[in-house]
């Protein structure tokens, strides 16, 4: 699920499924801290990517060992969905809707999040564009 800041996505995906698990970088949960939260036959929803990628940023890592570390990531939680009960829902930021930020910082967050979630989209079965409360499914 993608889409801007306070479009709807937290709602329909509460919609859409029963037994779900938040992993939240806006509740300060730690990336990989999902792992001990997998329950048999839920759904793990992982959001705050920016967030996530911000803090690796911070920590003094580059840009290309951020999106490297995070693609490795998604692989991982591909092969989990594929060889167990689990299911993810990843919920990401449509950042900035072409508008580059003047702060290298920013761009950089901007930057590696675009690539994320264009990989995401890329593994992921399904993808829905959400805006106003309206998702579509745009794969």
């Amino acid at each position: 699920m993608v889409g801007g800041a306070y479009s709807g996505k937290r709602n329909i995906v509460k919609q859409s499924c029963d037994k779900l698990v938040w992993h939240s970088a806006y509740n300060g949960d730690d990336f990989v801290a999902y792992k001990k939260s997998l329950q048999p036959n839920s759904t793990i929803i992982l959001e705050g990517w920016e967030k996530w990628v911000e803090e690796q940023l911070t920590n003094g890592k580059t840009i290309d060992e951020v999106r490297s570390y995070f693609i490795e990531e998604i692989d991982q939680l591909c092969e989990i969905e594929n060889t167990s009960p689990f299911h993810f829902y990843f919920i990401m930021l449509e950042m900035g809707r072409g508008i580059v930020p003047m702060l290298e910082k920013n761009r950089n967050i901007r930057d590696v999040c675009g690539w994320l979630l264009q990989y995401a989209s890329s593994k992921a079965e399904e993808v829905y564009y959400c805006w106003h409360g309206l998702a579509k499914r745009i794969k």
